[in-house]
């Protein structure tokens, strides 16, 4: 949280839930850029760059993806989505293959090795930093109950 919500110290009324709100985002978005380096170790630590990562974790393993259906996801230039699937590709992580509905349309699946390394590169995600860790039951039984309402 913000300094001008010590831990000890209840949030004065006076505050406008619109002003709480910016401040808690601001705290959660602090949070996770403060633990980025966390995500490009482990991407490194798979001879990944983030972005193939990012690729990899955002593709089902139960439904190939169009090529350009994937460029309006990730809101980006075809030749882009050409450029990272080629990457995974050359790792054997996904392969493309002819739509079985149109046999123009090129889809990405994801190999048994790129389930396998989804797999595991989401259970390392998973698991909590340490200072996450580090937060009394009460506080973790608070926040789960808070970010469960988003």
């Amino acid at each position: 949280m913000p300094d001008r919500y010590p831990a000890f110290v209840a949030v004065p009324r006076a505050v406008s839930t619109e002003e709480l709100a910016a401040d808690a985002w601001r705290a959660i978005l602090d949070y996770f850029i403060s633990n980025r380096d966390r995500h490009i170790a482990l991407a490194a630590d798979v001879g990944l760059t983030v972005g193939s990562m990012r690729t990899l974790l955002s593709l089902d393993p139960e439904e190939p993806k169009a090529m350009r259906a994937l460029a309006e996801d990730w809101k980006c230039d075809a030749s882009n989505v050409t450029w990272l699937v080629d990457r995974l590709e050359e790792r054997q992580l996904v392969e493309r293959r002819t739509s079985s509905t149109d046999r123009r349309v090129k889809t990405v699946v994801l190999t048994p090795a790129g389930v396998a390394l989804k797999t595991d590169l989401l259970r390392r995600m998973y698991e909590p930093p340490d200072g996450l860790r580090a937060l009394p039951r009460a506080d973790l039984e608070a926040l789960v109950r808070a970010l469960g309402k988003l």
